[in-house]
């Protein structure tokens, strides 16, 4: 089974990240650990300086340190999934666009994705990752959400959707 989880690092990738975790996978599993970067961070990162900078000083770099949650997280699933091959991957370009075209070219079975549970405002200006990539998905699509940004009454902690119909 190949299973696309995007994360960036907020606390709902985090319990996204321990959703994957929990679960016993079939044999033979990927794990994608994707963390999609905006193209305003790589131009500041580009302005820093004109020369070729080493990994380590890339994610030293302002902005960039938060990407010690993708480490974090890779380290969490191989010591907690016997047999789950797990590939860190960092990408660039806007979250949704990017999560769905590299589901689709690289043949993704199931995306994972957390919810932030952003209010309606919050919602409107910015736009819903998790649920554009439910909409427009190639594959079937959970969405994680944290115990604490539950609506009152919901009872379940996961949604799942995307694929085509019937």
């Amino acid at each position: 089974m190949r299973i696309l989880l995007a994360i960036d690092g907020s606390p709902c990738s985090k319990v996204a990240v321990e959703e994957v975790r929990r679960r016993p996978w079939p044999e033979g599993s990927e794990v994608r650990l994707l963390t999609v970067r905006s193209p305003i961070e790589a131009m500041l990162l580009q302005e820093a300086s004109h020369l070729p900078m080493p990994g380590e000083l890339i994610f030293k770099q302002s902005g960039w340190r938060e990407v010690d949650f993708m480490n974090d997280a890779l380290a969490r699933l191989e010591s907690s999934v016997a047999g789950l091959r797990v590939t860190p991957i960092l990408l660039e370009g806007r979250a949704k666009d990017v999560i769905l075209d590299d589901a689709e070219q690289w043949g993704a079975d199931l995306i994972v994705v957390g919810s932030h549970g952003y209010g309606i405002v919050r919602h409107f200006l910015l736009g819903s990752v998790s649920l554009a990539v439910a909409l427009n998905a190639p594959c079937s699509v959970e969405i994680v959400r944290s115990r604490d940004d539950r609506p009152r009454g919901d009872v379940p902690v996961t949604a799942t959707g995307g694929g085509e119909p019937g």
